[in-house]
């Protein structure tokens, strides 16, 4: 396979993830301030820090406000990680490998791209952005099912799926590490209704809130909530399942090609430091240190993947 195919496939699904992860952001941002109302404004800014946005979010407006937020992530076409950005951006790398996927796959892509361009097309208001929100998740869910359903198990699949776990790995870290630092209002929180309630919304923003009482039973606590999107092996988006995803398309691509580089070395020992890992080693030794480490190494085998198989060429 040409590098600028596998670099097409990757950026395709990254893009196509990112798109669902902002969407996912932004309803975190809203349901956590309902119950803030009079912090609202640090709600919203801590959405723009985990979406890696706030100085380019300063450079355009005056103030963080619900309104502008909600609009910047998902409407403004001079950020490129807004939603309609990203999805025009997948798009675009799904046209340049039309050829590698099925047709099913590039009709479920390009209908993505037309219909939320028709849905963000106008300011949103707060009674439609619920509605807003879930067709974005729909949209890309639907891509998923068509991948899922008419792909070969093949490089191609395998390049899309590195993408996807890569971009979903760093969203889920990223959302841990602002929780943390940024949306308690005070160590004097932890443990109070408001860090439950607020845990809780961050378990809800990766639709992984139904999963973990079931899983969970008893009383909802920080640390039982960071074990499971940490370490649980079976949620789909939690770092230990996305990093042993990483892993295994890895492995697939390099049987394809009868050999392994430095990318799935470093994506194999990130799955198994993940699952030697407790979540009382991790919270000991400092759960901001851990995550930022998670999110440097997550973003070394990205690179070293674009340069092992040379995506620009």
């Amino acid at each position: 396979m040409l590098g600028k195919t596998a670099g097409g496939l990757f950026w395709m699904q990254r893009y196509l993830e990112r798109s669902e992860n902002i969407a996912r952001l932004v309803d975190a941002g809203f349901r956590i301030a309902l119950t803030r109302s009079e912090a609202a404004e640090d709600e919203w800014g801590s959405v723009l820090t985990t979406a890696g946005v706030k100085r380019a979010y300063l450079q355009r407006y005056d103030k963080v406000d619900g309104s502008s937020v909600i609009n910047f992530l998902l409407r403004d076409k001079t950020n490129p990680s807004s939603v309609i950005s990203v999805i025009e951006s997948a798009r675009n790398n799904a046209r340049l490998v039309r050829t590698a996927l099925t047709r099913e796959v590039w009709e479920a892509t390009n209908e993505c791209w037309m219909t939320l361009k028709e849905a963000l097309r106008t300011q949103i208001s707060d009674n439609d952005l619920p509605d807003v929100l879930s067709l974005i998740r729909q949209q890309s869910a639907l891509v998923r099912g068509a991948q899922s359903g008419t792909m070969m198990r093949n490089d191609i699949y395998f390049f899309a799926q590195l993408g996807a776990f890569v971009e979903r790995a760093d969203s889920t870290a990223r959302i841990l590490d602002v929780k943390y630092y940024v949306l308690l209002p005070s160590l004097s929180y932890v443990g109070s209704s408001l860090d439950n309630v607020q845990w809780e919304t961050i378990l809800r923003s990766v639709s992984a809130y139904r999963a973990f009482r079931w899983l969970n039973p008893g009383e909802t606590n920080p640390r039982n909530i960071a074990q499971f999107m940490i370490l649980d092996r079976v949620m789909p988006r939690s770092l230990a399942f996305c990093a042993g995803r990483m892993a295994g398309a890895l492995e697939a691509i390099a049987r394809e090609y009868g050999g392994s580089g430095e990318s799935l070395e470093l994506a194999c020992a990130l799955r198994r430091d993940l699952e030697q890992a407790n979540i009382d080693m991790i919270v000991d030794n400092g759960l901001h240190q851990f995550i930022q480490d998670f999110i440097k190494r997550n973003n070394a085998i990205s690179a070293r993947i674009e340069q092992e198989f040379r995506f620009y060429l």
